[in-house]
Formats: C-alpha cells, sequence, structure tokens
C-alpha cells in the first residue's frame, strides 16, 4: 500500500509538472506578435513655461501601431529625450497602476497616439537649447527607450530609436 501511494504521489507531481510547463509555453505564444508593436514620436510641443521656477512642459506624442493580430496594451513608456542631439532628459508613459481593462487596447492594425508630459528644467540642460525649445527652434526631437507591452498572458520589452 505505501508503495502504491508513493506511485500516486510521484504521478500527480509529474502531472502538476506538467500542467505549468503547459501553461508556461502557452503563455509566451504571443511573444513573437507582440514584438512586432512600432512606435514612432510623431510631435513635442511646448504647453507651458513658468519663468519663476525655470520649468517648461512639453507634451511628447508617441504614435504605436500594431501590426499583429494579437490584441495588446501599453503599459510603460521608459524614454530619454534628446533636441538636435542634446539630451533633456528621461520621461516615462505610465499606465502601470492603471488595471489592463481601463487602458487603450491596441488591436490588430491599431494605431494610437499617446501623450506624455516631459518636465523640462532649465537648470539641468544648455541655457541655448532650452531657449530654442521655447521658441520652437528645435530641427530634430529623439526619443530612445524601451516600449513594455502586455497581453492576457504574456509581457515584453522592446528597445526603441525613433526622431521627429
Amino acid at each position: 500500500m505505501a508503495l502504491q501511494s508513493k506511485f500516486l504521489l510521484y504521478i500527480a507531481i509529474v502531472g502538476l509538472l506538467a500542467l505549468m510547463g503547459g501553461i508556461f509555453w502557452y503563455g509566451n505564444q504571443d511573444a513573437p506578435e507582440l514584438e512586432q508593436v512600432e512606435i514612432t514620436l510623431t510631435n513635442v510641443e511646448v504647453i507651458s513655461t513658468n519663468t519663476v521656477t525655470g520649468t517648461s512642459k512639453l507634451e511628447v506624442t508617441f504614435l504605436v501601431k500594431n501590426p499583429s493580430d494579437t490584441t495588446f496594451t501599453v503599459s510603460l513608456i521608459d524614454y530619454q529625450l534628446s533636441a538636435d542631439g542634446q539630451s533633456l532628459g528621461s520621461g516615462q508613459y505610465s499606465t502601470v497602476d492603471v488595471a489592463m481593462p481601463g487602458r487603450a487596447l491596441f488591436t490588430s492594425d491599431a494605431e494610437i497616439p499617446l501623450k506624455n508630459t516631459f518636465e523640462l528644467e532649465k537648470s539641468e540642460v544648455n541655457d541655448e537649447i532650452y531657449q530654442k525649445v521655447l521658441d520652437e527652434g528645435i530641427v530634430s526631437f529623439n526619443a530612445k527607450g524601451i516600449i513594455t507591452t502586455e497581453s492576457a498572458w504574456s509581457t515584453i520589452e522592446k528597445e526603441f530609436d525613433s526622431s521627429t
């Protein structure tokens, strides 16, 4: 009887491991399709300036496209913003604290602009580049970073580098 109990226990453990492996395998089926996400920096514009504190708020717009058949959401865009080759600092678009049903859904062939407020501090950058940003004299903005996409089963991070 004891041998039969041990055998049954071993069979149950092997079955449980097989089930967990199957869930892991199924969950990773979306990863190649999630990696097809396309992100483009489309616009950067000044929305407000505070001359007392020496800060300006910029609206950074990314166009995110889903060329795959898998529906996903974007939970995080972490990026470094530069203007005419000079770093302005880092920014982050985040919906990590929002439940998946409350986020923008990227269905097949969807293109959705995601806007983020970037705070530019005069003390952090060159005075000349700060003034060019305010005067809208920047030739090209560049964003380089990582986008995190999530489906019901998978999460992936993909690096990007995009210019206006």
